[in-house]
């Protein structure tokens, strides 16, 4: 804080002002104030700016938007282009020319995070997150309009006692500098340059993110991870410094593809899942700087409660003042007193001592030298409050008279009109209390133009350092254009959020609709390959169809190969085909792929481990037709074996399905469906697994599971245990001999209900096994000895479909999916991570599609529903 200087307004507005508080490019701030008694931040642009047609317009715009945003960690604001009522300004709204423009806003006693790293150092985890996710939090709000916010920087962001605000939604208030030009137009350079805009691109939300990556970097370190242009635009981020547990997401934030930033949402649920008030209720900041939050607080109380003193004005009058009380400067001169220079005022009354001096507890009530004893009476003279005196600055001075403009300050009292449109932050008293986080979209209005930045950030008294970064590139509005925005983005659908924020898509890919089933496989986290009536390539970054090709039609699944080259299975060849692009690089005929006279016929796909690929198929010579078991090496493009087994009453073929694959083995299961009648009677209503090895396809044993049904879901591991469902139960069976090794009990069901609720398919990283159960609740199971280690609901309706499961890329996450939803857990504790639900889509039910996450993706978890598929920033 600093006195008021010669130029300062005393008066704005409805504001008395008392000190100083901040400056930057565009505007001055100051402490005031308000008729009702609320002390209030009041920033008032630079006049030589003000004066600009585009700034006028642009300044508008941005505080118009700050209004319909406030809540949450956006204070509210009153503002010159306010109508008459009080009410936000309508899009004509302007002030008189020579009127200044300003916006006032509660005081919050807070330090900018520039400030914060330059006292204290970098801040600690906890409070990265809280501060991060209390950004992320507000983006999310901008960017659900397809709005660009553009106001990120240190000296926009605030650290109060009770969270983070931000001061900035607008270009022209996180301005590192704006200039006027005598052409009307306003050049404007931002703090910080993104790598799309260090390439002439136009900037998005995802610039937003990533500033936000290098605030996060900058109050984890104190320092900017890229120091330079050219480092952000090719450069890696420097982020040795950053804690282990923020680092992987801090390096998302700062991609140099925009597609592979997170969304706001994602970041705010990585950084505080449960949000960045209730973290920051329990208090957040260091001990510094909670002690110099409560100073500033502690003065600016000074300020409000004693009668803060302006130079050259005259006390101001209280409840028993009388007739002289108030005197303006002239009337003053008139009695024959001069106005008061604070600093010697200061010096002379700090000591208690000098002739017509009172010092009080608040206040130094000091009389000037040359007043005569009894011109204002024994100990009369100027009121000085203490703080603002104490700060040492010279007094503020008339620019024609050199003495100080006498300006009255009015008695503070309640008023029926408060300044502000909606309810008002905490005023300066400590600890403030907490603001909800605000997570629902608000409306906005239109985008301003994107500009592009420059780093242009200093450090606070040089503590800060690491903070600059070359400039150039400017942002030039002209008169005429000053609202132009970028088109507006569709928003983003509205979706259901239960438990935590959902991660917002960062792509969705509509598949033509065709007659013919559709197939996913993800390849090398890359590329979605579809295949079908046609084979289709997406890529995995954007969610852009890279290629098609009606020649690979299909009926299987794609398979990925190598780092290059993906399997297809046509109905008259076997393909190889670039999974970037979609050409075929080897082709092998089926005709050429049987032995002399033989026509070969795949039936159906068993399994895949590596590069070998198990199907079945019949092979027809002359009038005989044999079905097979048979290994097929992707990579050398050969047979391996094939193994004569049963084959299936007409008109079937024999299918297996892979259980497991050990070492030396693999354990497969016919489909029931496939089953001949001599089959069906050896089986007597049991499973039967058949052991082949892996080498020469060679029969090994045969096992009948009693109790387990032919249509249960199995699934066995690498250490020869089997995990089955058998009636409301899950069993683990060894694979070698079928014995029980351990069950696991179902969910107790509720009240008035009835009914067993059987467990579907299991999914197996060891040493965890996970399952879900027709009650809607996910289980984590230890294969060893089937200890149950947490069971949660995805709070799903209950109904007869049992959801599935699989995981994200990383194994983190496990996902139950079915045709309503699909659910996130904490693969280590179950904790309820997000649910994603597609608004619009057909409900859930008999026949609706399913949510179904593929494997692969890598950061982002595919997910498919029907002919939709959508990239879910979870890893």
């Amino acid at each position: 804080m600093e006195p008021l200087q010669q130029d300062d307004p005393r008066q704005i507005g409805p504001f008395t002002t008392l000190a100083r508080h901040r400056d930057s490019a565009v505007c001055v701030r100051y402490l005031a104030h308000g008729p009702d008694g609320v002390t209030a931040v009041v920033s008032v642009a630079r006049p030589e700016l003000a004066a600009l047609t585009a700034f006028r317009r642009r300044f508008r715009s941005e505080t118009r938007r700050t209004q319909r945003l406030a809540g949450g960690w956006v204070a509210p604001i009153a503002s010159s282009t306010d109508g008459a009522d009080g009410t936000e300004g309508t899009e004509g709204t302007d002030v008189a020319d020579g009127e200044p423009l300003w916006t006032a806003s509660p005081y919050v006693p807070a330090l900018t995070l520039r400030e914060a790293i330059a006292l204290a150092g970098p801040l600690p985890e906890r409070a990265v997150r809280i501060l991060g996710a209390a950004l992320a939090e507000t983006l999310s709000r901008v960017h659900a309009t397809g709005a660009v916010l553009h106001g990120l920087a240190p000296d926009t962001v605030l650290l109060a006692a009770d969270g983070p605000r931000l001061t900035a939604l607008g270009a022209l208030g996180a301005a590192a500098v704006a200039e006027a030009h005598p052409d009307g137009q306003l050049t404007v350079k931002l703090g910080y340059l993104t790598p799309e805009q260090a390439t002439g691109a136009k900037p998005g939300p995802a610039s937003d993110i990533f500033v936000l990556g290098l605030l996060l970097a900058y109050a984890s370190t104190g320092t900017t991870p890229l120091a330079d242009a050219d480092r952000i635009a090719h450069g890696e981020p420097e982020l040795g410094g950053v804690p282990d547990e923020l680092r992987p997401l801090v390096a998302r934030c700062l991609s140099k593809s925009p597609e592979d930033r997170p969304s706001a949402g994602t970041v705010a649920a990585d950084l505080a899942l449960e949000g960045a008030a209730a973290l920051a209720r329990e208090g957040w900041l260091p001990p510094g700087l909670v002690a110099a939050v409560e100073e500033q607080a502690a003065q600016v109380m000074a300020l409000g409660r004693g009668d803060a003193w302006n130079p050259g004005s005259g006390p101001v009058p209280g409840p028993d003042a009388g007739p002289d009380a108030g005197q303006s400067e002239a009337d003053l001169r008139r009695a024959g007193a001069e106005p008061v220079d604070a600093v010697a005022s200061l010096h002379a009354g700090a000591a208690g001592a000098g002739p017509g001096s009172v010092r009080d507890a608040d206040t130094l009530l000091v009389g000037s030298a040359r007043n005569a004893p009894g011109d204002g009476g024994p100990g009369e003279g100027a009121r000085v409050d203490r703080v603002t005196a104490a700060l040492a600055v010279p007094a503020a001075r008339s620019a024609s008279t050199g003495t100080a403009p006498a300006v009255a300050r009015p008695p503070v009292a309640p008023s029926t009109a408060a300044p502000f449109p909606t309810a008002p932050l905490p005023t300066p008293h400590l600890p403030a209390v907490p603001l909800p986080a605000a997570r629902l979209p608000a409306a906005l209005p239109p985008a301003a133009p994107a500009p592009d930045r420059r780093a242009l950030l200093t450090g606070i008294a040089g503590a800060a350092a690491g903070l600059v970064v070359g400039g150039g590139l400017v942002y030039a509005i002209a008169a005429g254009d000053a609202d132009k925005g970028p088109a507006r983005a569709a928003p983003a659908p509205r979706r259901t959020r239960v438990a935590g924020l959902p991660p917002e898509p960062v792509w969705r890919y509509a598949h033509p609709a065709t007659a013919a089933a559709l197939l996913a496989t993800v390849w090398q986290d890359r590329v979605l390959v579809l295949t079908g009536e046609e084979s289709t390539g997406v890529d995995l970054r954007t969610g852009r169809r890279l290629w098609q090709r009606k020649e690979a039609a299909s009926a299987s699944r794609a398979v990925p190969v190598d780092d290059a080259l993906c399997f297809v299975d046509t109905p008259d060849a076997f393909l190889w085909i670039a999974a970037q692009d979609g050409q075929v690089k080897h082709r092998i005929a089926k005709a050429t792929s049987a032995g002399p006279g033989e026509v070969l016929t795949l039936t159906g796909r068993t399994g895949l481990d590596g590069t070998t690929l198990w199907m079945t198929g019949q092979v027809k010579k002359g009038a005989a037709l044999q079905s097979y078991l048979l290994a097929y090496d992707l990579t050398a493009r050969k047979w391996l074996w094939r193994t004569r087994i049963p084959g299936a009453p007409a008109p079937h073929a024999p299918q297996y399905q892979l259980i497991a694959v050990r070492p030396a083995e693999i354990v497969v299961r016919q489909y029931s469906s496939t089953l001949t009648p001599a089959q069906r009677k050896a089986a007597n209503g049991a499973s039967v697994l058949l052991a082949f090895d892996r080498k020469t396809g060679k029969q090994l044993k045969s096992l009948r599971l009693a109790g387990i049904h032919p249509a249960a879901a199995l699934v066995g591991d690498e250490s020869g245990r089997l995990f089955a469902p058998v009636a409301d139960r899950l069993n683990a069976h060894t694979i070698s001999g079928g014995a029980l090794l351990w069950r696991l009990a179902p969910a107790d069901t509720a009240p008035g209900e009835s009914g067993v609720f059987v467990f579907g398919g299991a999914i197996v990283r060891s040493p965890m096994l996970y399952v879900a159960n027709r009650h809607q609740q996910v289980s984590a199971v230890d294969t060893a000895n089937g200890r149950l280690l947490w069971r949660r609901s995805t709070d799903a309706p209950v109904s007869d479909e049992i959801p599935g499961t699989g995981f994200s890329t990383s194994g983190r996450t496990v996902l139950a999916y079915d045709s309503g939803q699909l659910t996130a857990f904490a693969a280590r504790d179950g904790k309820r991570l997000w649910k994603f639900q597609e608004t619009g889509a057909q409900d859930s039910g008999t026949g609706a599609p399913r949510y179904e996450p593929l494997a692969g993706g890598g950061r982002n978890l595919v997910v498919r529903r029907d002919r939709t598929f959508y990239a879910l920033p979870v890893d």
